[in-house]
């Protein structure tokens, strides 16, 4: 009986440690953080140490008590340890996570566009679907990558890209995801047949006259 509760005994002891030795990286844990980016970092139970943090121009975040962290080159995983080894010089064993997000403008034929914050796990086809899918006169198979200045097709059935990550893609802050127009829509059709009619209407009122 006595080694039985010793054994209950080590193995809840043991959990608390093995949760605070896993790997607790969010999304994109291989995902290097560019000026513009947004770092989502969680520390449980502490409220204070937890939020979103913007990188700056120079590549770190101000981050409280700590200061400002310097993040290029460094993946998630590296950014982690660095704020949970600061972090437990205030408290024992702080239990963090970190998740990468940057924003990523959807234009052009699609139902809601507007700027999203997304993570490099999603795919160019989550993002338009966050900003309401295409709208009649999309053609979701001809979406652009707009980034300063520049344009670059994105063709999902020959590349395949809809089903690539945006990290896979090589997209970051700042770019604008464009939906192009269907080449005839049906909104050209009703406008079409609108003048077509229009016109028949005034070639039979000169003929009358």
């Amino acid at each position: 009986m006595r080694n039985l509760l010793c054994l209950l005994f080590l193995a809840v002891t043991a959990v608390p440690t093995t949760a605070q030795d896993q790997d607790t990286v969010g999304s994109g844990a291989s995902y290097k953080l560019r000026p513009g980016d947004v770092l989502q970092i969680v520390v449980w139970g502490q409220e204070e140490y937890s939020g979103s943090f913007k990188v700056d121009e120079t590549g770190r975040i101000p981050y409280p008590v700590i200061g400002a962290i310097d993040t290029r080159g460094k993946t998630m995983a590296q950014i982690r340890n660095e704020i949970r080894a600061a972090l437990s010089q205030i408290f024992n064993a702080p239990f963090v996570t970190v998740t990468p997000q940057f924003n990523i403008a959807v234009l052009g034929e699609v139902r809601n566009p507007g700027l999203f914050s997304v993570d490099p796990t999603q795919t160019v086809l989550d993002i338009v679907a966050m900003a309401g899918g295409p709208n009649s006169n999309g053609n979701i198979n001809k979406i652009q990558l707009l980034r300063g200045g520049q344009t670059l097709d994105l063709r999902l059935e020959r590349d395949r890209v809809g089903g690539l990550t945006l990290q896979e893609v090589g997209l970051r802050s700042g770019d604008q995801i464009m939906v192009a127009r269907r080449g005839f829509t049906g909104d050209d059709l009703r406008m079409l047949l609108s003048i077509l009619q229009l016109g028949l209407s005034v070639a039979i009122l000169i003929t009358v006259q």
